[in-house]
């Protein structure tokens, strides 16, 4: 959603519901989700609190909308890692992987906005939470079907681990206790893969 735009031009050209989607991801990144209020989302959106409440029921379904379309970004890095390296599942995880790190800079300054939310949103019921459950358990799914595609013998646990090495360069990123996250990341990602692979298997190309 983000642009390099200009805003006061990009924003006006937006469509209401797209101007207020805006306007709501900048604030919630740069301020929380609890501390931004729908007036607050109204005045930099350039329209109203009623307008909001015409698209969005209520404050909670405009958090959850914002990271359903986050979500979406996530699920199209799978798709196109898959596009980009058919065939090839070990090149798609590295691909995944790549991703990540390259967006850690954004990171290093706004925090992951799944993490951050999730903090926001202790109760389970909250119906961005479980967007974000969702979603987190459906990008565990495509990861584990990648590693049985690379023919590791223990897809689930090879996942796990990918899993917990992207998340916690995002965390380590933020608090700044890492140095060159994102090559160190791809490093480790890489080991887990081949350490994973059954013993004689020959490593693919990556060429």
């Amino acid at each position: 959603m983000a642009s390099t735009a200009a805003r006061p031009g990009r924003v006006a050209a937006l469509p209401p519901r797209e101007r207020i989607l805006d306007a709501a991801e900048e604030l919630f990144l740069s301020e929380g989700i609890r501390r931004v209020g729908v007036q607050a989302i109204a005045e930099r959106a350039r329209t109203t609190k009623m307008a909001i409440y015409r698209h969005f029921a209520t404050k909670d379904a405009l958090v959850a909308e914002w990271l359903r379309i986050l979500a979406a970004d996530y699920q199209a890095a799978f798709d196109r890692v898959e596009k980009e390296h058919p065939g090839r599942p070990r090149e798609q995880i590295l691909g995944l992987a790549r991703f990540i790190a390259e967006g850690l800079p954004a990171v290093s300054h706004r925090g992951c906005p799944f993490i951050n939310s999730l903090a926001e949103l202790p109760d389970r019921s909250h119906p961005a939470r479980q967007v974000i459950e969702n979603h987190k358990a459906h990008q565990r799914r495509r990861l584990v079907d990648m590693c049985a595609e690379a023919g590791l013998p223990d897809p689930e646990q090879a996942a796990a681990e990918i899993t917990f090495v992207l998340e916690g360069a995002q965390v380590s990123v933020q608090n700044g206790s890492i140095d060159r996250a994102g090559e160190r990341l791809m490093r480790i990602v890489e080991g887990i893969v081949d350490r994973h692979r059954p013993a004689g298997a020959l490593r693919p190309a990556t060429g």
